[in-house]
């Protein structure tokens, strides 16, 4: 009886530490931008910021839900997709109303214009919104024709980790042009770091498509070279002051 009532106990405290693990792989991966958003908010400047990390986490948690439809893992994955999607509309509407607030120039711009050179840096958060909706139908009507082809469905697997993998490399090349980490919350980046070092440790523990853990392997390396960034930077802003 001692074994068997053990052997229970054992297994409702795998159970709890499984869910536990499950709301963090949910909701652990916005936490990051919690300080930065908060940042922008305080300091009312939006300028350290990439917000090019905002387009490749949007395109690649739309690729990962259509992913998820044509080969059907953890819902967990597809629930932190939801997560992130919110998130990420949220700073960026809160960077188009600093923007805005801070714009000396009347003119604004807008996706109608069509002009590349502006691609992501529209003036109206209605028009992030418009892409992304355009973007989510054209991959959907793609899924529902092809969606019968496994080499699709991995294809399309690969498309969603490999702009996943790329999530910090606009905020680390912003940092490289202005030889200055000045605006981008560190914490944001710790938080990365330990994000991703925990999700690649859960993807391999669950046996999760190879695609995820490959991802989590590049961010790593991605975030440990943007804190170098802040080492360096930090390093060069002292010699100036000084």
């Amino acid at each position: 009886m001692d074994a068997v009532a053990q052997e229970e106990a054992m297994d409702d405290s795998w159970s709890l530490l499984s869910w536990v693990a499950s709301c963090l792989m949910v909701f652990g991966g916005a936490l990051p931008y919690v300080p930065q958003y908060q940042d922008i908010q305080r300091s009312r400047h939006s300028d350290g910021f990439s917000t090019r990390v905002c387009l490749v986490l949007l395109v690649a948690n739309i690729l990962r839900i259509f992913f998820w439809i044509g080969k059907q893992f953890e819902l967990t994955l597809l629930l932190q997709s939801v997560v992130m999607i919110i998130t990420m509309f949220a700073i960026l509407h809160l960077c188009c109303e600093v923007q805005n607030t801070n714009r000396v120039s009347t003119r604004q711009h807008r996706l109608s214009d069509l002009d590349f050179r502006y691609f992501w840096k529209w003036s109206a958060f209605e028009d992030y919104l418009l892409f992304c909706f355009g973007f989510t139908a054209l991959c959907a009507v793609i899924t529902l024709l092809l969606l019968d082809s496994v080499v699709f469905v991995e294809t399309l697997g690969s498309a969603a980790v490999m702009f996943e993998a790329m999530l910090g490399l606009p905020q680390l090349l912003q940092n490289f042009h202005n030889r200055s980490t000045k605006g981008m919350s560190v914490k944001m980046v710790l938080l990365w770091t330990a994000g991703d070092a925990f999700k690649t440790s859960y993807f391999v523990m669950n046996e999760s498509p190879s695609q995820f853990w490959v991802c989590g392997s590049v961010q790593i390396i991605i975030d440990v070279a943007i804190l170098l960034q802040v080492l360096l930077y930090g390093q060069d802003t002292r010699v100036k002051l000084g």
